[in-house]
């Protein structure tokens, strides 16, 4: 007490002081209240939704992956400005298709669509691998510098069959043919259709398109072959896309180097007797994980209606196949089913 009494100050400036700290106090606590009701709240999903997930809005869809490579969307300024470069250059794109059995159904339907929209007034030289060349007689009407190549196979009974043989029979048709006439390859299945234009905005050394089904979901919910028996097999914490098989290119030197090494994968898995889940699909996947495409396709180039499949601005490329497919399980029916 002798202490605080030795400093005590004159009781107006004391009864200041005090004022001023006890209003202080208060108004420091009120900014600390207003400062906490302020705090930005983090964004979440709400409870059971991939929203956070399944990357941007499609009102503005990605135009890269997460490595650079140039995700297309045919009508975008990028593929734009990719049509008009290329208008200046000297090339021949090559479209082949594996048409055996009952899918010799597809194959007028498919050329035709094929002549309104891929690479319309271009050269393209079209290799159909078939069982049946009497389907081409008469041959078909074709535009200006584009071709048809035909190349007999010998009967594959069954889609699985087919399945496993047509990377093999791919390689050795671009490695016996193609390569030597072409400098881009697209291999595709023949139950398909276009329906818009499909240009030199898909061209790239190596291009894969995604799955429309899966198109955004994380790599863990991808389903890619995740036995450990497989070859095809893709570990939890690799991945960034799932492909489809239905429609992929690139360089012939490329798409040489691809199918070969899936038709390897492929003999090695049937020599221990397995067999991955989607078949090619999942060798094409196992592919492009180790080797990420140059381009890549969004499902504008693969679309087919389906409750999964996303809205896009245009369909270019859809699958009549998995089209059927999806409308019998929905209880529907289409003219070519």
């Amino acid at each position: 007490m002798a202490l605080l009494q030795t400093f005590r100050l004159p009781p107006g400036l004391n009864r200041l002081t005090w004022r001023q700290l006890f209003l202080l106090c208060v108004l420091l606590s009120g900014l600390m209240y207003l400062l906490r009701l302020r705090r930005p709240v983090p964004i979440r999903a709400a409870s059971g939704s991939h929203a956070s997930e399944r990357g941007p809005s499609h009102s503005h869809p990605p135009t890269r992956t997460s490595w650079g490579a140039p995700l297309v969307w045919g009508d975008n300024k990028a593929s734009l400005r990719q049509r008009a470069e290329f208008e200046q250059r000297s090339f021949r794109v090559g479209l082949m298709v594996l048409a055996v059995g009952r899918y010799t159904h597809y194959l007028s339907h498919f050329l035709q669509t094929a002549e309104k929209h891929f690479f319309p007034g271009m050269p393209v030289s079209y290799y159909v691998l078939t069982d049946n060349p009497n389907k081409f007689d008469p041959p078909p009407e074709l535009g200006e510098d584009r071709e048809l190549r035909v190349v007999l196979v010998t009967e594959i009974p069954g889609w699985g069959h087919l399945a496993r043989r047509r990377m093999d029979l791919l390689a050795s048709t671009i490695d016996n043919q193609a390569q030597q006439e072409v400098d881009y390859v697209f291999c595709a299945d023949v139950d398909q259709e276009f329906v818009n234009l499909v240009g030199t905005e898909i061209l790239g050394t190596l291009v894969a398109t995604l799955h429309p089904e899966y198109y955004s979901m994380p790599a863990t919910a991808l389903p890619y072959e995740r036995s450990s028996d497989s070859r095809a097999c893709v570990l939890d914490e690799e991945g960034d896309y799932y492909y489809t098989s239905e429609f992929y290119g690139g360089l012939c030197s490329e798409m040489l180097a691809l199918t070969k090494l899936c038709s390897q994968l492929i003999l090695q898995d049937r020599a221990m007797g397995v067999e991955a889940k989607h078949l090619e699909e999942s060798y094409l996947n196992r592919y492009l994980v180790d080797k990420r495409p140059s381009c890549v396709l969004s499902p504008e180039y693969s679309w087919w209606d389906s409750p999964a499949a996303p809205k896009v601005p245009h369909k270019r490329v859809i699958s009549l196949g998995r089209q059927c497919a999806s409308l019998r399980n929905q209880g529907k029916s289409s003219m070519y089913c």
